[in-house]
């Protein structure tokens, strides 16, 4: 049974150990969930889960393995009707929690069976029948730590039902960011800034707890002297086209940015399909309203990280060809993929981060365009964990390819 759970796991993609598992297994044969479910579930997870972003990863696994016990197909629409009505006022007692014996899983779907077939009228705040409030193994409302929940709400959050309400679908970081989420990553690149001369304000929070532990508890504060804000940052925006779809997930990255402080300059400028010889300062990509892209590589100062946002999807004479731009009132005497090479020269601390999913780069419209532009820049995909490899990235001059 839990071997087959191992491999249930591994298909969500939770990283598992084999030292994890035989952790688990250990605490098994201790008998640390008793008969309980629910205590089975929290003990796998405390054992299984390395990081909260696989959480909701895991709640889909242990939903889908022990489905077979949850609520059963076929309920009478009397009990329905029971269940739904307003619920009595029951106060469930200290006396009522300790009152109830251990089911095993194959014992408690014998009875719920038995329960439905047997059961005439409705009940509440009992500790038999199918009902509501009281501490019967089946129902809602009530308390029983290996109860199967059904309809209501949880409110002890000690029914089987505790893994399929996904409470950590946001800790995902394989999925798109929000403008929160764009702020913590973002907020990462503070690290870049250095230390000054002067007074020792700043709490320095990882210090002090190391210090408290090497004096077994006893509290003492470590200051430091404060970061110079001194991190320059060039934003580059791919607007209209094939963006179109991802411009919510840009407008929010947009926003992030503009409402961080902790950045010394910011620059942000806009392009269409690839760089050329213009920077637009809107999305709207319009003449006259733009900043000659041989300016900035001659006047910005090469320490500027550089964060370039497109799919790098388009027709490969738009990257590859002179007079490739598709604006009928520009012509580009050289070709994108010439201008991207001269950016990524100036600026080495450079990143490009596509909002296409990483499986389909090879098999979307434009996967011989992102291809080559991935060859030039370290590329990640537009997700949490792929913003925080990009940031990683950027703290060195790391060669991406022949430029």
């Amino acid at each position: 049974m839990f071997t087959e759970f191992f491999y249930y796991l591994k298909g969500y993609g939770v990283p598992v150990s084999m030292n994890e598992w035989d952790a688990l297994l250990d605490a098994l044969e201790e008998g640390m969930t008793g008969a309980s479910l629910t205590t089975f579930y929290y003990l796998c997870r405390a054992i299984l889960v390395k990081t909260e972003a696989h959480y909701d990863r895991f709640d889909l696994a242990f939903a889908s393995f022990f489905g077979d016990i949850e609520t059963p197909e076929g309920m009478p629409d009397k009990i329905w009707e029971w269940l739904d009505k307003e619920l009595p006022n029951i106060e469930i007692t200290d006396e009522m929690r300790r009152n109830h014996r251990r089911i095993d899983f194959d014992e408690m779907k014998k009875m719920l069976a038995e329960r439905l077939m047997e059961q005439t009228e409705e009940h509440h705040g009992g500790n038999h029948w199918v009902g509501t409030g009281g501490t019967s193994p089946f129902g809602h409302s009530g308390y029983h730590p290996e109860g199967i929940r059904i309809g209501g709400e949880s409110r002890n959050l000690s029914a089987v039902k505790v893994a399929g309400e996904r409470r950590f679908q946001e800790f995902r970081t394989d999925e798109t960011l929000g403008v929160r989420q764009f702020q913590l990553a973002l907020r990462k690149l503070r690290q870049f800034s250095s230390r000054v001369e002067g007074a020792k304000t700043e709490l320095d929070l990882d210090a002090t707890i190391d210090k408290t532990c090497d004096n077994a508890g006893r509290l003492e504060l470590i200051w430091d002297r404060p970061r110079e804000n001194n991190i320059k940052v060039l934003l580059l925006m791919d607007a209209g086209g094939s963006m179109t779809p991802h411009a919510r997930l840009c407008n929010q990255l947009f926003t992030a940015v503009h409402q961080s402080n902790h950045f010394k300059d910011l620059k942000v400028f806009y392009f269409h399909n690839c760089i050329y010889d213009w920077l637009f300062h809107d999305p709207y990509c319009r003449l006259p309203d733009y900043t000659d892209t041989e300016y900035v590589l001659r006047t910005y100062d090469p320490e500027y990280r550089v964060i370039i946002v497109g799919d790098a999807s388009m027709a490969t004479s738009e990257l590859t060809r002179a007079g490739g731009i598709i604006e009928w009132d520009l012509y580009n005497d050289k070709p994108g993929i010439d201008w991207l090479r001269r950016l990524r020269r100036r600026f080495e601390y450079s990143v490009w981060l596509n909002p296409i999913p990483k499986s389909m780069w090879e098999w979307s419209d434009g996967f011989m365009t992102i291809k080559r532009i991935s060859e030039i820049f370290p590329m990640d995909e537009l997700t949490v964990d792929g913003l925080d490899n990009s940031i990683k990235k950027l703290r060195t001059r790391s060669a991406v390819g022949v430029i």
